[in-house]
């Protein structure tokens, strides 16, 4: 073990991180993963919400090897591979059909698949350019979709774009529906109300006019798994289809059963123009798409896009294992139940703890908000003091959020009832060993 963290710290590129975890991970299965000493770790953050299926899914596992021992590349944009048109026409009638998450005739979608999800994002943004001829854009106050020098100029998060400036023009910023530390905690849907009328003041004042599309997480992730108050994104529609602009909804982090429905979008009423998709699309394999109607992908000649190793025959035969096994086990229904189990629990907490400001999320989604006293002060040290107990005692939770003061929870949806008291065992025994300082010195 302390050879491969020295090699980490002589070899590998890890100054963009605080710190890696002081842990070697062997290997996984299902919710825990195993390090080279055989110790076991719950995995409550499910490798960033990628694992929605589990580890080593089976039947994903099988598939890929199957695949694996037919062809591993060729190019999927220069050949016709099977796998790739498969997931392609899965996708098609997931998005359009029962589930409603993309504004198209049922069964008539077309997907572009590539690696990440800011390879996605890029792709999506370009697209909206060339379908509408206008070239700006609007994204929401502390959003993140990626790490390219394009999707940080959407990305509205100072944290994240530090020391990569300029980046491009023609982006403006909206207030996002964070109600909790907004002008109306106690009124989340006047908050959607109000941002919404916000969104269009920012279209006649901040934009020239040109705006090509609006992208959203329809739950935000990185900014602190904020859920926007149930009225938010069809207040939005009505401003965006006023003005003839695509919405793009970033499903990066929140698809595949991660919210308790296929798509996060769908617990809205609203269906996007362009959904984004990655993570959770093939349990951990490398996979992206970002999917729309015919007449927008249309919109693409020859030459304006291309990705050499996207749409891997390996990851595609994954995906449509795992969307198949998704669907078969029910995952996005198991999601929402363990969610509002496990958010109940945390309420529960919350009523003893004053550290934790508000406990918020869809699914298997979940964030809380830590606080170190009314005025919000955002509680970081906590948060990663927490995140650090709870590895200590076997469990893997992440931190995140716009103040680096949100504990996430986002577990692989197969996670058991029993593992998930004994996770909440855990945090409430961090919380505690984190608290106990802070009340002493409060007095």
């Amino acid at each position: 073990m302390a050879d491969t963290i020295q090699k980490y710290k002589d070899y590998v590129m890890t100054g963009f991180v605080k710190s890696v975890a002081p842990i070697v991970i062997d290997k996984a299965s299902g919710a825990i993963v195993t390090d080279v000493n055989g110790r076991e770790y719950l995995d409550c953050f499910a490798g960033i919400s990628v694992v929605n299926s589990g580890h080593g899914n089976s039947q994903v596992v099988a598939a890929a090897k199957a695949q694996m021992d037919k062809l591993v590349h060729c190019s999927s944009y220069l050949y016709h591979v099977q796998p790739v048109a498969d997931l392609a026409e899965k996708i098609a009638h997931t998005v359009t059909g029962e589930h409603r998450a993309l504004n198209a005739p049922r069964g008539q979608a077309k997907t572009f698949f590539g690696n990440g999800g800011a390879e996605a994002n890029e792709g999506a943004l370009k697209l909206a350019r060339l379908f509408t001829g206008k070239h700006e854009f609007i994204a929401l106050y502390g959003s993140f979709h990626g790490r390219s020098w394009g999707t940080l100029s959407v990305t509205g998060n100072q944290g994240r774009k530090k020391r990569g400036g300029p980046y491009a023009p023609g982006i403006a910023f909206a207030p996002a529906p964070y109600a909790y530390r907004s002008l109306w905690p106690k009124d989340p849907e006047e908050c959607a109300r109000q941002c919404a009328k916000a969104l269009e003041d920012v279209i006649r004042f901040a934009t020239a006019g040109d705006v090509a599309a609006f992208i959203a997480e329809p739950v935000m992730g990185e900014g602190g798994i904020i859920v926007p108050p149930p009225n938010y994104f069809k207040e939005v529609k009505k401003v965006l289809d006023h003005h003839g602009i695509l919405f793009i909804a970033d499903e990066v982090q929140s698809g595949f059963g991660r919210t308790g429905k296929m798509f996060a979008i769908e617990h809205y009423g609203v269906e996007p123009d362009i959904l984004v998709s990655a993570k959770g699309i093939a349990d951990g394999f490398p996979l992206s798409a970002f999917t729309t109607r015919p007449e927008i992908a249309a919109a693409f000649k020859p030459g304006d896009h291309l990705s050499t190793f996207g749409g891997n025959p390996i990851s595609c035969a994954a995906a449509l294992a795992n969307i198949e096994f998704m669907e078969k086990e029910n995952l996005p229904a198991r999601a929402a139940e363990s969610g509002n189990y496990v958010m109940g629990k945390l309420r529960e907490l919350q009523k003893d703890n004053p550290l934790i400001g508000e406990v918020r999320g869809l699914g298997l989604m979940i964030g809380v908000e830590l606080v170190r006293d009314e005025k919000l002060t955002p509680a970081a040290a906590e948060a990663e003091a927490i995140r650090d107990a709870c590895l200590r005692r076997g469990v893997l939770i992440g931190v995140g959020g716009t103040y680096g003061n949100v504990v996430r929870f986002q577990p692989p949806l197969v996670i058991t009832r029993q593992q998930l008291d004994h996770a909440l065992g855990i945090f409430a025994e961090a919380l505690e060993e984190v608290s106990r300082p802070a009340a002493h010195a409060a007095r």
